[in-house]
């Protein structure tokens, strides 16, 4: 892969790379970039198997994959970037960060933990294959997801003559996530040397207890919970998204 799978937002400066979640895609993040580009220069990344349904991709699913490929997208920068990563996006940007930090100047997590061995997909996936592969209205995305989350779906999907469709094969979804519960990814966040800012929900996705153990193991961690926030903080409670954030940026030189 090379630059073409990374938009261009706006702004000027040092790059921030905005790196989705699982089921998600760079599109997701249009209430964000607007303020993020007053921080630098603005670029939204699809990962391998979220973009587009007929889009494939020839690798087997893992961890690996996913990293390789956001490597390839920053490098081809040019330079160290900021990362910001929602849930899965997160993982793997601290994944990069250490394997290489040269060209990571700095990651945001946003509710993503290292260590959910012994959870299946089980309970999620009759969820998922149940999912119409097509919706025919904005009003049936929100009333399958709800306010948040179906504005994020309506954002990610595939556009169609005739409605949305999903803009991966949630077998794979299903493969990526499984992963999930067979490893753990601590010795990867104990090598990251960059500057972190961990976003935890109050009503997270993550383990009990363990982002808050990130931010006592990493080497520059600092850790946020934003209460009353679900899994997407960034539109569940995007003022305290923005803060947070605007404050972690403003640490690094302005067009650094």
């Amino acid at each position: 892969m090379d630059g073409d799978l990374l938009v261009r937002r706006g702004g000027t400066g040092r790059p921030l790379v905005l790196v989705h979640g699982l089921m998600g895609r760079g599109s997701t993040w249009s209430r964000q970039w607007p303020w993020l580009a007053r921080h630098g220069e603005v670029y939204t990344y699809d990962a391998p198997w979220h973009r587009g349904r007929e889009v494939l991709d020839p690798h087997p699913v893992g961890t690996e994959r996913f990293v390789a490929d956001l490597a390839d997208a920053v490098e081809s920068l040019g330079g160290p970037v900021v990362l910001v990563g929602h849930s899965m996006g997160g993982l793997h940007s601290w994944c990069l960060a250490a394997a290489r930090p040269d060209l990571v100047a700095g990651v945001v997590v946003e509710d993503m933990a290292p260590d959910f061995r012994g959870r299946t997909t089980g309970p999620w996936e009759p969820w998922l294959h149940a999912l119409p592969d097509e919706f025919t209205s904005a009003t049936q995305v929100f009333d399958e997801f709800g306010p948040v989350a179906g504005q994020y779906f309506l954002d990610a999907f595939d556009r169609t003559p005739t409605g949305w469709r999903l803009h991966g094969e949630p077998r794979r979804w299903v493969e990526i996530a499984a992963e999930w519960g067979t490893r753990d990814y601590w010795t990867q966040w104990r090598a990251v040397s960059a500057p972190v800012l961990l976003l935890e929900a109050g009503d997270s996705v993550t383990p009990p207890g363990q982002m808050a153990a990130m931010a006592r193991t990493g080497r520059r961690a600092t850790y946020r919970q934003v209460p009353g926030a679900g899994h997407l903080i960034h539109d569940d409670a995007p003022r305290k998204y923005r803060d947070a954030v605007e404050a972690f940026l403003s640490a690094f030189p302005a067009g650094a």
